[in-house]
C-alpha cells in the first residue's frame, strides 16, 4: 500500500513529512494556507449568502458601508492638518486616514460595492442561471444605490455649520477637488486599478486570518497614496464638493461616479473575479 497522500490538500499541510508525528501534521494543517480553490470557495459562499439576504436587510447595511466611508474622508482631512506636508496632493500621513472607512467596513460585515463584485460574481460563474444572474444585478444595484446614499449623507454632515467642520474645512475642500482632476479616460484607469486591488483584497482575506487588518490597511492605502480612484470612498470627496458649491451635480455624474463605476467594475470583475475563476474551473469540473 502506498504511503503517499491522497489530496494536494494533505500534500501542501505537510501529512506527507515522515518526520512530523499525528499532533505536529495537525498543526501544519492549520498553519498551512488554503489552496485558491479553497479560497474561491469561501468567497462563493460568501456570494450566496449575500444573495439570499432580503432587500431590506443588504439596504440598510449597504447605506451603513456607504456611511462608514466617510470616516475615510474625515481621518485623511484630520491627517493632513495635524503633517506639515501642505496642500500639495495627500501626503503619505494622509493617505494612512483613507485605510479607516474600509477598515470599519470589512471588519463590521458590511455591504461594499466594490467588494460585492467579486462575491457575488463568483455564485454567477459557478452556477450559469439567469435567475442568479438576476438576483446578483438586483444585489449590485440595491448596494450601489444604498452605498452612494450613505456617502452623501456623510458628506451633508461635514458641511453642517459647526465648529468642528469649521476647523477642517480647507483640508475638506482641497481633498474634495481630488475626484475631478482627472480627464475621463485616466479617472476610469485609475478606478480599474483601485477596483482591481479591492478585488485582490477580497481575495486574500479569507487566508489573511490575524492579518486581515493588515492586508486591508495595506492595499487600501496603495489606493490612497497612488491617488486611484474608487466609487465609493471617492463618492464622499465628490458630494462634499457639490454640497459646499465647488462641483455641480453634473461634475459629480460625469466626471466623477460614471468613469469611476466603470473601471471599479471592470478591475474587479473582469481582471480579478473571471481571471480567478478560470483558474479553479478545471479543478471544479474535475470534481463534478
Amino acid at each position: 500500500m502506498s504511503s503517499q497522500p491522497d489530496t494536494a490538500d494533505e500534500r501542501a499541510a505537510g501529512h506527507a513529512s515522515p518526520h512530523l508525528d499525528d499532533k505536529e501534521r495537525d498543526q501544519a494543517s492549520a498553519h498551512s494556507s488554503p489552496r485558491a480553490l479553497v479560497i474561491h470557495e469561501i468567497i462563493r459562499e460568501e456570494g450566496e449568502a449575500a444573495l439570499g439576504r432580503k432587500p431590506l436587510a443588504l439596504l440598510w447595511s449597504a447605506l451603513a458601508a456607504g456611511l462608514s466611508m466617510g470616516f475615510s474622508f474625515l481621518t485623511e482631512a484630520v491627517l493632513e492638518s495635524k503633517s506639515a506636508s501642505g496642500h500639495e496632493g495627500v501626503s503619505l500621513t494622509g493617505a494612512a486616514g483613507y485605510c479607516v472607512g474600509f477598515i470599519i467596513v470589512v471588519l463590521g460585515r458590511q455591504q461594499l460595492f466594490t467588494e460585492s463584485t467579486l462575491t457575488v460574481l463568483l455564485p454567477v460563474l459557478t452556477r450559469r442561471s439567469l435567475p442568479v444572474a438576476g438576483t446578483a444585478l438586483r444585489l449590485w444595484l440595491i448596494v450601489l444605490a444604498a452605498n452612494i446614499a450613505g456617502t452623501w449623507c456623510f458628506a451633508g454632515i461635514l458641511t453642517l455649520p459647526t465648529s468642528f467642520a469649521h476647523k477642517f474645512a480647507p483640508f475638506l475642500d482641497h481633498l474634495a477637488q481630488a475626484p475631478y482632476e482627472s480627464a475621463f479616460f485616466s479617472t476610469t484607469l485609475k478606478a480599474v486599478l483601485a477596483g482591481w486591488l479591492i478585488a485582490l483584497m477580497v481575495w486574500l482575506l479569507p487566508s489573511a486570518k490575524s492579518a486581515a487588518v493588515l492586508i486591508v490597511a495595506l492595499l487600501t492605502y496603495v489606493v490612497a497614496v497612488c491617488d486611484l480612484s474608487h466609487v465609493i470612498a471617492g463618492s464622499v470627496e465628490a458630494a462634499y464638493a457639490v454640497l459646499r458649491g465647488q462641483a455641480a451635480i453634473q461634475d459629480y455624474s460625469w466626471r466623477f461616479f460614471a468613469p469611476t463605476l466603470l473601471g471599479n467594475v471592470v478591475g474587479g470583475v473582469a481582471l480579478v473575479g473571471l481571471l480567478n475563476h478560470a483558474s479553479i474551473a478545471p479543478e471544479m469540473t474535475g470534481r463534478d
